[in-house]
């Protein structure tokens, strides 16, 4: 049986920093791994050990990376476990990030959303994937 791929999902940022706060403390991901000046990049990644995703952030000196294109650069984590999806909220809550209105209504009816530092949103969907 072929291994599933691996999903990396990656982007630019202009402080690392702030990101780590959302994504460690307030989402609850564990640091996976962290360069730095590598070929004049910064980076850090978030997920879980023995999951296939994870999601790089990285930061080239020199330049400018800016905010969010849109309300609605979404990333969704479905979790269907009442407990668990109200165990989330609270560790972004506590962790100082509110939610806040989706774009799409849609994600409101069973969601959670937050904007990390970037203006880039997290769903925490309290229900299982359609999929």
């Amino acid at each position: 049986m072929m291994k599933a791929p691996i999903l990396r999902v990656a982007r630019p940022s202009d402080d690392l920093d702030a990101l780590r706060a959302f994504y460690e403390a307030g989402l609850g991901l564990d640091i996976l791994f962290r360069f730095e000046d590598h070929d004049g990049f910064d980076g850090i990644m978030f997920g879980k050990a023995g999951q296939p995703y994870h999601l790089e952030f990285t930061r080239c000196r020199g330049h400018v990376a800016g905010k969010a294109p849109s309300q609605d650069n979404l990333l969704v984590f479905y979790l269907p476990d009442r407990a668990a999806w109200q165990g989330a909220v609270d560790r972004m809550r506590e962790a100082g990030f509110d939610p806040v209105p989706s774009f799409n209504p849609y994600w409101d009816r069973a969601g959670a959303t937050f904007e990390d530092p970037d203006g880039y949103r997290i769903v925490l969907q309290g229900e299982a994937s359609p999929l």
